[in-house]
């Protein structure tokens, strides 16, 4: 740029301006009183008077040469998700490229750019989602002096979810003008959720609530799919909203997803479908704990349960038979009579859990009941038998109706010596006992304490995962119908409890046991999961088998994967990879299948595609800016506009001129230098002198 130079007038007085003001007044007054008097040479005292304040005042005249600071043009480009749509970046590119060539012809302007990229996948974050595009602004602005800021030129679709209420002050009164890309009146289907619930207890209906928009009205498919599987197809009304019930399936994450078909205009899917995730809660248990003759494990049983304040423990302990006759005072037996039809009848599905410990078959619990409870476990619920030696008689549970259901058959010898409990091969890839509390090395003895004990049986179903003395059975597991089975073929649990001998996991144990048998994903033995974290979902196969299946991975976009999984441990198999589109990412081995969202569960950026310059409007207005459709106007006009002026029109964008300079060098120049200053003194007192004299 060119110097320029400019002059003024400074002064630097010898004394203090109050001194010469009162200086002044005196010799003002002193002339006013001479005048008045009629005393000759007054107006040349006066003169003189001027002289010495003028010479006092010591005035300059100074020059100045000045280098003009150019103004700032600040354009910021939205290359949001949402410009893929359409021609929206290329109409964005051709302008950028226009506004960059004839601002660069601006002479004092200089033209800074910021880019707003693509959302980054960023799950479970607390920022907020959508285009920040005034963010990125005013981040920019920050490194930008407002007296050198010229104006802001948006490049948008005008789908902006952080416009400010206000003028943001780091505009510092400069003009915002948006050039909005897409076309005027564009019509798409979408999905708008309005309620998302995010807890639930398992079993339980929780309600979402949304609604469906589409200019051409009429009624829409909706899908509602959980963890992947489709659950109920509804047709639905347009514009109106719609509450759907949906049952929790499972504790922790349950991820649902509701999808519309496609409309007659889309601009895109994306936003046809909606994701959240409902975590799963259970309710307090309701567990039934019955109890045979009393030992030194039943206590322990009963405190384990009541420790557990998720727990609803109904514990009865059966002492004898009506039928039994030992001569026992009527005034000692029990007060109230044994519940029987209402506990193995009337609410027998209530129960969460039935627990029989060291429980003997007799004629208190029928053959009727226990028929009841083996149709029970079959409907979908949950039995621990815990035993003892009378398991290996004739009074043993296996002869009731409950053998049916049993995995392990008593052999009829119980093994009395000292033995440690071992994680079997299959045990060490079971959720249940894999990885248990001092179990130790598969190939060495566990560090826990012996037990002395054990009903011997052979296992005819299900999963041995310990086992005891000789390596036989000690905890079998089993899946029966719809429901679960857990047997424990020793009493001497309690002594872990006890520390007997070093003690062992017996809290661990019996919580892995509980929630195996109350389905707990997470001690599922044929389990396929996938999380997501940030950009990377990693992918975990837990199985019996010795080998880990191929899984397929089908991405938002319908592109499919095929990923190999490496052992990471017994029965645990595991699989990383990068993503980076925000979506539903499906997988499947051919027997499982999970899902996994990645990034935001509801992503703001496609909950409305629709150009729009409605957003940006009150910003634009607020700052006396333009605002233009890159259909209607592609090259607007540039022009610069003096602060205060208006700064926009119909075809063109003001930038506002600022005229900074900083200063290259001063010139200074006396204005009264001191032989002129004494010639007019004398010249004034010797005529003030003459006059008088005549």
């Amino acid at each position: 740029m060119n110097m320029t130079s400019a002059v003024s007038v400074a002064f630097d007085p010898l004394l203090p301006w109050t001194v010469l003001a009162v200086l002044g007044a005196i010799g003002l007054v002193l002339v006013l009183l001479g005048l008045r008097a009629g005393a000759r040479g007054t107006i040349w005292r006066m003169g003189s008077l001027v002289v010495v304040l003028a010479a006092l005042a010591n005035p300059s005249l100074i020059e100045e040469q000045r280098k003009p600071i150019a103004d700032v043009a600040l354009v910021v480009v939205d290359d949001s998700d949402s410009m893929a749509i359409g021609e929206r970046r290329q109409q964005v590119q051709t302008a950028r490229e226009t506004l960059k060539r004839k601002l660069g012809q601006q002479d004092g302007l200089e033209v800074r750019e910021v880019v707003l990229p693509p959302s980054q996948i960023q799950l479970g974050s607390e920022r907020p989602g959508g285009t920040r595009l005034i963010d990125a602004m005013r981040s920019a602005l920050i490194e930008i002096p407002q007296e050198r800021l010229a104006g802001v030129v948006l490049l948008s679709d005008g789908q902006v979810h952080d416009v400010p209420a206000g003028v943001p002050p780091e505009l510092g009164g400069a003009p915002v003008h948006a050039l909005i890309a897409g076309k005027k009146n564009e019509r798409d289907r979408l999905i708008v959720l309005e309620q998302s619930p995010r807890f639930g207890v398992v079993g339980r209906e929780v309600t979402t609530k949304f609604r469906i928009e589409d200019p051409a009205g009429g009624a829409a498919p909706v899908t509602l799919s959980v963890g992947g599987e489709v659950v109920k197809r509804i047709d639905v009304p347009v514009g109106r909203s719609v509450e759907l019930p949906i049952t929790v399936g499972n504790p922790g994450a349950n991820v649902v997803e509701l999808e519309v078909g496609p409309g007659t205009s889309e601009l895109t899917l994306d936003n046809n479908r909606a994701l959240f995730t409902i975590n799963g809660v259970r309710d307090r248990l309701r567990v039934l704990l019955v109890s045979g003759e009393p030992y030194q494990g039943e206590r322990a049983w009963r405190n384990l349960l009541k420790s557990d304040p998720a727990v609803d423990l109904v514990h009865f302990t059966i002492l004898r038979t009506p039928q039994k006759d030992d001569f026992t005072p009527v005034r000692e037996l029990s007060l109230i009579v044994f519940p029987m039809r209402e506990l193995f009848e009337q609410k027998l599905k209530e129960f969460d859990l039935i627990i029989f410990d060291r429980y003997e078959s007799g004629n208190l619990i029928t053959r009727d009941y226990f028929r009841n409870i083996t149709e029970y476990v079959k409907g979908g619920g949950a039995l621990l038998v815990s035993v003892g030696p009378v398991f290996a008689t004739q009074r043993s549970l296996y002869r009731t109706p409950l053998g049916a259901i049993l995995p392990g058959a008593p052999t009829g010898d119980v093994v009395e010596t000292g033995f440690k409990p071992k994680v079997t091969e299959i045990g060490q890839r079971h959720p249940v006992t894999a990885n248990l509390p001092q179990a130790g090395d598969p190939n060495k003895e566990p560090e826990w304490g012996r037990w002395f004990r054990l009903v011997t049986s052979r296992t005819e179903r299900g999963n041995a995962v310990l086992a005891g003395a000789e390596e036989k059975p000690l905890v079998i597991l089993d899946r029966v119908g719809e429901g679960r089975v857990a047997q424990l073929l020793s009493d001497h649990l309690w002594l872990w409890n006890r520390g007997i001998d070093g003690g062992g996991p017996q809290p661990e144990l019996v919580r892995r046991i509980a929630h195996w048998l109350m389905k707990e994903p997470d001690l599922e033995e044929e389990a396929l999961r996938a999380t997501a974290v940030g950009g990377r979902i990693e992918i975990t196969r837990r199985t019996l088998a010795a080998t880990f299946p191929q899984v397929t991975m089908t991405s938002p976009g319908g592109a499919t994967r095929t990923l190999d999984l490496r052992q990471t441990a017994p029965g645990l198999g595991l699989a990383v990879v990068d993503v980076d589109k925000p979506g539903l990412y499906r997988f499947d081995d051919g027997t499982l299948r999970t899902v996994a969202a990645v990034g935001s569960p509801d992503p703001l950026e496609f909950s409305d595609v629709r150009a729009t310059d409605a957003k940006l409007k009150p910003l634009v207005d607020g700052t006396g800016g333009a605002l233009m459709w890159l259909a209607d106007q592609s090259d607007p006009d540039i022009r610069t506009v003096r602060p205060g002026r208006a700064a926009g029109g119909s075809d063109w964008i003001g930038l506002r001129r600022n005229e900074g300079y900083t200063v290259a060098g001063i010139n200074q120049l006396p204005l009264l230098p001191g032989i002129l200053v004494a010639l007019a003194f004398l010249m004034a007192i010797a005529s003030a002198w003459w006059r008088e004299g005549r």
